[in-house]
């Protein structure tokens, strides 16, 4: 990794804390290797040419997420010290000077995690942005864009779009997928390299999100735009850079087909009115499971994505559906280091047993359909409202929540209408409480952590879940499958009438970690929390 910055090793009296050395132990380096067997040298060529537009979309990336931690990390490129190279190395986990599993407090420095991280100024706050729009509300649109960074010039908010703001990586980036649409041998693939090329100079992101979910079976694939809203706590709106390439498993993505023909049925029988689920009959559900040997900015730091459900555009979901994409060989790296280590901790023997990798992989198959499931839109007294910008902030933890429990209600569907076997249900169930643990443990700082704590207590509620004398923590198979069917029912409506104040509350009720359960986790101190992907590409932050 090489930075362009002064390398002088970090300042003396720059606070760091005492116990870095057992942060960055929580995090597992895994060998994510780029495998070129059975490749011919233009398709490994073409991979190389995708891993470099990748690469510019990482130094726009750390510019959003904390740009004085860019500055520290670049300075201490050459220095020796077991603290710097400690530093750097956690600082590259975070891409950012605070520590996502101790609740965004600064792990070096003392200065407070801006909610607004780089899309705004560092002292805006959500009171005065709404304050600034009643004022001028023919900037509304702009200052909310999902492409665009916000400024104050001259005593005025300005919204400065993506495309302009870091001209000098995305244009390099656009030269790179042309680059590489010409080394493709599959034409549709080209189409939608040069189709997001032209995007990334324009932010124009949807036809090109179209031509993606028209690939058939690709070979190769790439995730590459700001598609991600996690990190702008502040209005919940602005898209982070994130990029993966993605080699496809075809045996595994085959088996997703039983899954791709029952989408509609599930969204027809989601418990909501008519009106608040939007027919999926006709409409694309590609799904795939690939190899990654290579991520980068949204995809790459902090909590490591084994799935994702794209584009998130409403009106990509109306037209065409949506993509889904399970990362293989990341799902293999959690199940292995961190949830079966977690669960023989704190489950019963016997249910903990029933945690797998095939459960896990069943219920990360519905979360992310999920996501492109329930309503397109708010439906509020102001008409029809995007639901990220209706429920604000909240919105990432909402739509993960969602896509969780609706998930399983979709998984009794397909048990109770005889597409997957009755017998595997426990398996599901236990693998879905499983993973709930495995969350619990980043606090509740990042978008997963609040939806699935909140989970996790309303299950607790219910008596779904509970901790039994020998403090291990059993499922009530009885009462499971209405615990999430009705916390799908609330959480959806939610979105469906764009309630902020209701999901405000819903959270505030239920987003704590109770304390019985902080004892619990203290026996999981030395299981990872997550992963630390080591790739054969070199990385470079600009």
């Amino acid at each position: 990794m090489t930075g362009s910055a002064a390398k002088s090793g970090v300042p003396a009296n720059l606070q760091v804390v005492p116990d870095l050395a057992q942060r960055v132990a929580k995090f597992r380096r895994v060998q994510m290797p780029f495998r070129t067997a059975g490749l011919s040298a233009r398709e490994i060529q073409l991979v190389h040419k995708l891993v470099e537009a990748c690469g510019y979309l990482e130094s726009i990336y750390w510019r959003q997420s904390d740009p004085e931690a860019l500055t520290l990390y670049q300075s201490l490129a050459a220095s020796k010290s077991s603290r710097d190279v400690e530093l750097r190395r956690y600082l590259w986990i975070n891409a950012s000077r605070f520590d996502l599993i101790d609740g965004n407090k600064p792990f070096v420095g003392t200065d407070p995690m801006p909610p607004g991280h780089g899309f705004y100024p560092t002292d805006l706050t959500r009171a005065q942005v709404e304050q600034y729009i009643k004022q001028h509300p023919d900037e509304k649109a702009a200052i909310y864009d999902q492409f665009t960074i916000v400024r104050w010039h001259t005593g005025k908010l300005e919204a400065v779009p993506y495309h302009i703001a870091y001209r000098r990586f995305l244009e390099p980036a656009a030269r790179a997928l042309r680059a590489a649409a010409n080394l493709s041998s599959d034409p549709a693939f080209a189409k939608f390299l040069r189709l997001r090329a032209d995007a990334l100079l324009s932010d124009d992101y949807f036809p090109s999100d179209l031509a993606w979910l028209e690939l058939k079976n690709p070979k190769f694939d790439i995730i590459f735009a700001p598609y991600e809203t996690y990190m702008d706590e502040l209005l919940g709106v602005k898209g982070s850079y994130g990029a993966a390439v993605m080699a496809s498993d075809e045996r595994e993505s085959k088996k997703l087909e039983l899954f791709a023909k029952y989408v509609p049925e599930i969204q027809d029988a989601l418990p909501l009115t008519a009106e608040d689920r939007p027919s999926k009959h006709g409409l694309e559900t590609p799904m795939e499971v690939v190899d990654a040997p290579f991520r980068t900015g949204d995809l790459t730091h902090g909590y490591q994505a084994v799935a994702d459900n794209l584009p998130n555009d409403p009106r990509v979901h109306e037209q065409k559906g949506s993509k889904k994409l399970f990362f293989k060989n990341f799902m293999d790296a959690r199940v292995n280091y961190v949830i079966v280590p977690v669960v023989r901790k704190l489950m019963e023997p016997e249910q903990a047993a029933k945690v797998t990798s095939e459960g896990y992989l069943v219920g990360t198959i519905m979360h992310e359909i999920c996501h492109g499931l329930g309503p397109a839109y708010a439906r509020t007294a102001a008409g029809k409202v995007g639901i990220r910008e209706s429920i604000g902030p909240l919105h990432s933890s909402l739509e993960e929540a969602k896509a969780d429990v609706t998930g399983m209600f979709a998984l009794q569907w397909l048990v109770d209408h005889g597409v997957l076997p009755k017998e595997k249900l426990e398996e599901y169930y236990a693998s879905y409480v499983g993973d709930l643990f495995r969350t619990a443990r980043f606090g509740i700082a990042e978008a997963h952590g609040p939806a699935e704590m909140m989970e996790f207590n309303y299950l607790l509620e219910r008596g779904a879940v509970s901790r039994n004398a020998r403090g291990r923590y059993v499922i009530d198979y009885g009462k499971i499958a209405g615990a999430t069917a009705d916390l799908a029912k609330e959480l959806l409506e939610i979105e469906a009438t764009g309630d902020r104040q209701r999901a405000e509350n819903w959270f505030k009720k239920y987003d704590q970690m109770p304390a019985e359960l902080k004892t619990a986790l203290k026996v999981t101190e030395n299981i990872p929390v997550d992963i630390d992907p080591v790739y054969s590409f070199p990385v470079r932050v600009r």
